[in-house]
């Protein structure tokens, strides 16, 4: 008689490994975080771990904006689908736009609310991608698109991003036939590890080339809120032709503290959205009306994303003179709250050298050694992602940089 595995082994899709599913044996880079953690743990059971790890904001939305959920969330008209969204928050969405961007939206046509990037990433292959297509993407940079327009069968070609071109693609070494083929640019900027903005410059060459080859420019501008710079604020919306082929995606999990209310939007291109609103309702009903109408209430404010990139600043300013202290050197990003710089060579502790020669290599001997947890990128060159949002119920930011000193002091890198 078969076995419940061996019966639903039979209908796994090719695409998730098919008849294997389950079975691939790859350990994924933050299950071995996880073992290096249990290692650490073990080693020194009543050590506190410093967890520069996570990829989201420690604080929480402001009391006004929650208060604004809970009356939103007692009133009758609330309670039902919000299919493609509500008035409100599309008007507030065009001017947050017109106030941090300085580009001018038509809240009916040109913007429609996403329960958070994530969702919006995995919509918008369905509305543009064939098979066979071929999709051009930034790496290191958020997988979601690329997974699932190589779920639809389309090519996938990544463009490396590496600090001596300043975390630009090099997107000339396409050559003519790949650019003549290619459907769709997935940028990221500001980019997510790296922390990279994006010149107007450089958006205006991929828009030129837009026209050119006619392919369409997705950039994922979830971390637009936090730039450090005011010269560093743009949109691609902002660059002249960027309409006619482009979308833009904005989040509000990160410049207003509501990752886990799930509330963004996709912004451009009214044919575009329009597109992505057709297949979104076919997806899923909407966001919840009283997160959108709160998420509207906090649009209205620019100064808490620009109040929490100014913190995200400081706490880099420390953090890398900390660890620069030590040899472990990092160059301050433009936005976002991750450093993310290339590994050492070498690490000098307790009399002992340790040699790296992988970014998951120096990860886990930070956690197991050190008690300080990171995230390893090794996708263009030997990186480690660390991020600011390391305040806990446990420990306050003051405490926290303690820690890192304390853990660091007997270290010194090469």
């Amino acid at each position: 008689m078969k076995t419940m595995e061996d019966f639903a082994k039979n209908f796994f899709a090719d695409r998730i490994g098919g008849r294997n599913f389950g079975k691939i044996d790859t350990i994924y880079k933050f299950e071995k975080i996880k073992r290096a953690k249990r290692t650490a743990l073990a080693k020194y059971p009543h050590r506190v771990l410093l967890d520069m790890g996570v990829g989201e904001p420690d604080e929480m939305a402001g009391e006004e904006i929650i208060s604004a959920l809970f009356h939103e969330a007692k009133q009758f008209k609330n309670r039902g689908y919000a299919d493609n969204g509500c008035s409100e928050f599309k008007e507030a969405v065009a001017r947050y736009m017109a106030a941090m961007f300085n580009v001018s939206l038509d809240a009916d046509g040109e913007i429609l609310h996403s329960i958070g990037s994530k969702a919006a990433l995995s919509i918008l292959p369905l509305c543009f991608v064939n098979k066979s297509d071929t999709v051009v993407a930034t790496a290191p940079g958020y997988p979601v698109f690329g997974t699932h327009a190589q779920y639809l069968g389309a090519e996938v070609i990544n463009l490396p991003l590496v600090k001596a071109n300043n975390y630009l693609p090099e997107i000339e070494k396409l050559g003519e036939k790949t650019l003549r083929k290619t459907k769709i640019v997935l940028l990221n900027y500001p980019n997510n590890p790296t922390g990279a903005t994006c010149p107007c410059e450089f958006f205006k060459k991929i828009i030129e080339l837009a026209h050119k080859y006619e392919f369409l420019v997705i950039n994922d501008a979830a971390y637009a809120g936090l730039v450090f710079n005011e010269s560093d604020r743009l949109s691609i919306l902002e660059i002249e032709g960027a309409k006619e082929v482009a979308l833009e995606l904005h989040s509000m999990s990160k410049g207003f503290n509501m990752t886990g209310w799930r509330i963004g939007w996709v912004c451009g291109n009214e044919c575009l959205v329009r597109a992505y609103g057709n297949v979104k309702d076919s997806t899923d009903s909407g966001q919840f009306l009283p997160i959108q109408k709160a998420a509207a209430r906090a649009l209205a404010d620019i100064s808490v994303p620009k109040a929490n990139g100014a913190r995200y600043s400081r706490r880099m300013d420390s953090v890398i003179e900390i660890l620069g202290k030590r040899g472990l050197k990092f160059d301050k990003p433009r936005a976002g709250f991750f450093l993310y710089g290339l590994i050492p060579a070498k690490a000098e502790f307790n009399g002992i050298v340790t040699r790296f020669i992988s970014a998951e290599q120096f990860v886990e001997w930070m956690v197991t050694e050190l008690g300080i947890i990171c995230v390893p990128w090794d996708d263009a060159e030997p990186a480690v992602r660390l991020s600011m949002t390391f305040s806990s119920d446990a420990l306050s930011e003051q405490q926290a940089l303690k820690l890192l000193r304390e853990r660091i002091e007997s270290v010194t890198f090469f």
